[in-house]
């Protein structure tokens, strides 16, 4: 027996999934621009971040080369709270990276974590 979908059902499992895969750039856009802003100084700033000594970001001046290239962020971690684990401590996920763990060497807060997750999931 083969099963038809009522229309009405489609409709709504539609609207359902449109709903959650929109509802991050939702969040992105309606977010507080500031701390996107906050981020990017956190990210871009020689004495915390300093995501630039090893990555090209845009806009940043100087960008280094030894880690990628921060783009297409969201496609490369669709969930944020891994992006957060990995600034946290990428050891965890490449115990021979050379990225600094920023949570345990209280390089960073998670405040400020969260803070530079939002500025570069913008990119």
């Amino acid at each position: 027996m083969r099963l038809v979908p009522k229309p009405a059902l489609v409709a709504a499992s539609a609207l359902t999934l449109f709903g959650l895969l929109a509802a991050p750039t939702t969040a992105v856009l309606a977010g507080d621009k500031s701390v996107v802003e906050e981020g990017k100084k956190l990210a871009f700033d020689r004495k915390k971040g300093n995501c630039l000594a090893c990555h090209a970001i845009e806009g940043g001046d100087l960008p280094g080369n030894i880690g990628p290239p921060l783009v297409a962020m969201k496609a490369r971690f669709p969930d944020k709270a891994k992006l957060h684990a990995q600034i946290y401590d990428a050891r965890k996920s490449n115990p021979h990276t050379i990225m600094p763990p920023f949570g345990p060497h209280k390089i960073l807060n998670d405040e400020e974590i969260d803070k530079i997750v939002e500025f570069i999931y913008t990119l």
